[in-house]
């Protein structure tokens, strides 16, 4: 049994371990409803009340099994309910919904070949299970008698790939079809998606601190990006660990991405769509070092027992060596061109990462504090890491090996005063004779 009072939302639950919690309502900061296809058949929703803290044992989250959905969105809207912003009301609506053909860009997310990989590993222990696995290899091998054991590995990869894109296709279509982002009076944000199983969630504006734009590598070939809620309350309990209760967008393009973001922010300008400022070479020479001894190390390794045991092993460092350091060369420089920062009205925007570039636009009143950070290579190279520190998303972002003065001036302009007592101003000759 539960109940919605005045100031408490109170629920007992039991039989013969009878439990009664509840929650202040002030505390209470989303209410996300899911349904799977067994719960929908007859309209029910389980109903997720969370204060958006992280404590052990799911204490800050009331669950409501299965009510009616009409009565999980009266509770929805009952709980969330607060004083209307009346700013821009124009800005209320749908923010965002599903273009069909953002299922494209599915099939070169990192999700394919995980599938991929899985798909073929199910395969093998299932024939396992049943005594199989010798058969499985021996059909394998026949279909491949007629192929070299190279084109034979390069023939796997292509069909397990494939059968990664497949499955990438149908969970982008179960986690994303329905898909609509839309602002609901009050400052609410509402993330609505889900094929089978359908699920709702509610994000506060005033817990917003800024957005996060992703762009995995796949992805951002085809000019694409995703786009995550950077804020505060966001915890996930043990049993939902599955829903990615940030995401705003999927994978689209990335003009979309930006435009949502500003409509999001309620910004005229996406400040993630900023220009920014880039880092010293040195960063560029600290990233070609450090992905060339990440190739160079095992291959040396390789040599050695080559030389130790076999000939085969020096073929495959010699392999391994050609096809790994020009493609370890290009990702650092890649790392280095997507390095940058800076300040957009009153947002901090910092972006990092190849594999997977992010864009982090932060609201800077948000900003709690400082971290400047300096290994011994980054000072012989004069380059540091300053990190800013809030309440919301990770916690910390990063602005990887700027300049020195570069970024704690940064940091200093992004947060006036929060960092002005551990600078040191150094007069330089040129401000000396401009003072003359």
């Amino acid at each position: 049994r539960y109940r919605i009072g005045p100031d408490r939302v109170e629920l007992h639950t039991g039989l013969l371990l009878l439990k009664r919690r509840s929650l202040s309502r002030d505390r209470i900061r989303s209410v996300d409803l899911t349904a799977n296809p067994l719960q929908r058949l007859p309209g029910l929703v389980k109903v997720r009340i969370g204060t958006g803290e992280s404590t052990g044992g799911g204490e800050s989250t009331l669950a409501l099994e299965l009510v009616a959905r009409a009565e999980g969105e009266r509770l929805r809207r009952e709980l969330l309910t607060r004083p209307a912003d009346t700013a821009d009301p124009a800005r209320d609506g749908t923010l965002a919904d599903l273009d069909p053909r953002w299922i494209r860009y599915a099939p070169v997310s990192f999700v394919a070949p995980a599938l991929g990989g899985a798909a073929a590993g199910a395969v093998m222990q299932v024939s396992e299970w049943f005594g199989a696995q010798a058969e499985v290899i021996d059909w394998i091998g026949d279909r491949f008698a007629s192929v070299s054991l190279p084109w034979t590995i390069v023939g796997l990869v292509l069909l397990a790939t494939l059968a990664g894109a497949v499955g990438a296709l149908g969970l982008w279509i179960e986690l994303w079809w329905n898909f609509r982002l839309e602002r609901e009076p009050g400052g609410t944000l509402r993330v609505r998606r889900g094929l089978f199983t359908a699920r709702s969630v509610s994000l506060e504006e005033r817990r917003l601190r800024g957005v996060e734009r992703v762009e995995p590598l796949g992805v951002r070939l085809f000019g694409a990006a995703r786009l995550d809620a950077v804020a505060t309350g966001l915890a996930e309990d043990d049993d939902e660990k599955h829903t990615d209760l940030k995401a705003l967008l999927p994978a689209a393009p990335r003009v979309v991405a930006d435009r949502v973001a500003a409509e999001v922010l309620r910004e005229p300008e996406p400040p993630t769509s900023a220009p920014l400022a880039a880092h010293p070479r040195a960063a560029r020479t600290r990233r070609l070092r450090w992905a060339l001894a990440a190739v160079l190390l095992p291959a040396a390794v390789l040599a050695l027992l080559g030389a130790l045991l076999t000939p085969v092993l020096l073929y495959a460092a010699a392999g391994w060596t050609a096809v790994l350091v020009p493609l370890a060369a290009l990702l650092a420089r890649d790392a280095y061109r997507s390095l940058g920062h800076a300040v957009s009205g009153g947002y901090l925007v910092t972006r990092s990462g190849t594999v997977r570039r992010a864009t982090v636009a932060l609201q800077r009143s948000g900003i709690i504090g400082w971290t400047v950070k300096q290994s011994y290579f980054q000072r012989r190279a004069g380059i540091l890491t300053v990190t800013a520190t809030t309440a919301a998303g990770e916690g910390a972002y990063d602005v990887l090996d700027a300049g020195e003065s570069q970024g704690l001036a940064f940091a200093d302009r992004a947060v006036p005063g929060l960092l002005a007592p551990f600078l040191e101003r150094v007069e330089t000759p040129e401000a000396r004779s401009t003072e003359r």
